[in-house]
């Protein structure tokens, strides 16, 4: 098949050399001239369709260009995987370019999705008090519903929802721009089913490397990642898996390799228990005066009762990848991974530890390469507030807002370009605006807030969309 115009010339299937195989560059979406998305191209040859007035600029974030002499049908498409690493705070995304022989991903395009579950939560609390408090005051309130009020099927709370429906609006998204084939998805932190049964079958999991991950990320996540023992006084870097009833006492039972019995301890700590029984152990930190000793009494102490940290918090980011795995499953064919097999991945090949490198090395692959690149920062903004008013500290009302979000066709969090041509303020200034009624708005800059800026003046660049988006031009090192 004819190679389309749109395509990357780094696509061909050539082996990169070992030096120049960490290396890349984001690259550039292309869609054709109906809107169908191709496969993304180099910047240089975007900037080279942009210059021959072959291709028109279709949107900023991400950069996108439409070709303008081209069609879907006269080109050839790839398979490409939109890769996510779900994360209570942030999620990292990563779309690659999969060569079907040997298994190996090419990083085409890396983003860090920022949720703002948080703030949903406090608005939530907030607006529950605002009603409590029109009740208690017989002012005008709206009934509560609490008993006819019913649940569907798979309901979240409003701040864990918003983290499924911003994953699922930017995979829409990416396939708009992109000829997305499949998902991959760590659906799960660490394989509970494989801890359990240790007797399973595949030659990484019989050779105990990949079972290894999937302990020590368990355990990790368990406690925190810090030494059950001195809570990190020891300053000791090194983290080891620790047995707390010990394999080979010198008096008393022995311990067995059971999830149950490990937790993480430090090496400063490992060494200081010994082979000592937790009781043992205790009646020799029981007679010490250091701090760090004192501490060690206190944590074997709630461990000896069984008081041990609770994955409360992990339950719920595992909901949330759960719905998020119910939700893209309508939109293609997704593979589900766990982080025990990408963190694997991400020693095996040597690759920092970030969010969105977490994305790329989720899932079975063989080989990794394009991972130095720009970055797309993507920050869940909101879309606005249905209040018409203000409050004070008291929760009073204070000041009237806008019935209209919309003032000469600008609105708050558009991205917009201002030259200002005469007077106080004259020069350029890119950033985000805040509109205001009079015409008179304020563009909040990358190093400043510039307030009084006509309308007249301002031209769009990107549209507000509930996210701010930026981008990290600095390489993970």
């Amino acid at each position: 098949m004819q190679q389309s115009r749109g395509e990357s010339s780094a696509n061909a299937k050539t082996e990169p050399s070992p030096a120049s195989a960490e290396n890349g560059v984001s690259r550039v979406f292309v869609l054709d001239k109906r809107g169908k998305p191709l496969m993304p191209c180099h910047p240089a040859r975007a900037r080279k369709l942009l210059a021959k007035d072959r291709a028109r600029v279709h949107q900023q974030f991400p950069f996108t260009i439409r070709l303008i002499d081209r069609i879907r049908e006269e080109s050839d498409v790839q398979a490409v995987h939109v890769k996510i690493d779900p994360g209570a705070n942030t999620t990292g995304m990563a779309v690659v370019r999969v060569e079907q022989n040997v298994k190996a991903n090419h990083i085409l395009h890396l983003s860090e999705l920022t949720h703002r579950g948080y703030a949903v939560r406090k608005k939530m609390g907030q607006r529950a008090n605002y009603r409590r408090r029109r009740r208690s005051n017989n002012l005008w309130y709206r009934k509560p519903r609490f008993d006819n009020r019913t649940r569907p099927k798979g309901w979240l709370p409003p701040s864990l929802r918003s983290r499924v429906d911003n994953v699922t609006s930017w995979v829409k998204k990416y396939q708009k721009i992109c000829p997305v084939s499949g998902i991959v998805l760590e659906r799960v932190r660490f394989d509970i089913q494989k801890l359990q049964n240790p007797e399973i079958s595949g030659v990484e999991y019989q050779q105990g490397t990949l079972f290894g991950y999937e302990v020590r990320e368990y355990l990790l996540e368990r406690y925190g990642r810090k030494c059950v023992y001195c809570d990190g006084l020891s300053k000791d870097p090194v983290l080891e898996i620790e047995h707390f009833v010990p394999k080979n006492p010198a008096k008393g039972p022995n311990g067995t390799d059971r999830i149950k019995n490990l937790v993480i301890g430090c090496r400063t700590c490992n060494q200081a228990k010994n082979n000592y029984q937790p009781e043992q152990w205790a009646q020799v930190l029981g007679k010490s005066r250091k701090k760090i000793d004192k501490t060690r009494l206190c944590n074997v102490n709630r461990l000896f009762e069984g008081k041990r940290p609770s994955l409360a918090a992990t339950a719920a980011v595992n909901a949330t990848r759960n719905a998020i795995f119910f939700e893209l499953r309508q939109l293609a064919s997704v593979e589900c991974s766990t982080g025990g097999r990408t963190k694997y991945n991400r020693c095996r090949f040597n690759i920092p530890k970030t969010h969105c490198l977490d994305a790329a090395c989720t899932g079975k692959t063989n080989a990794i390469s394009g991972w130095k690149q720009s970055v797309l920062l993507i920050k869940a903004m909101g879309r606005g507030s249905y209040q018409r008013t203000r409050v004070n500290a008291a929760g009073f009302p204070r000041g009237y807002l806008m019935r209209k979000k919309a003032v000469h066709g600008f609105v708050t969090g558009d991205i917009v370009k201002a030259e200002v041509s005469k007077g106080k303020k004259q020069g350029t200034y890119i950033g985000r605006v805040a509109v205001r009624k009079t015409g008179s708005f304020n563009i909040q800059t990358k190093i400043e807030t510039v307030q009084g800026i006509s309308w007249r003046y301002c031209q769009i660049i990107s549209r507000q969309n509930g996210y701010n988006l930026a981008i990290q031009n600095s390489s993970p090192t």
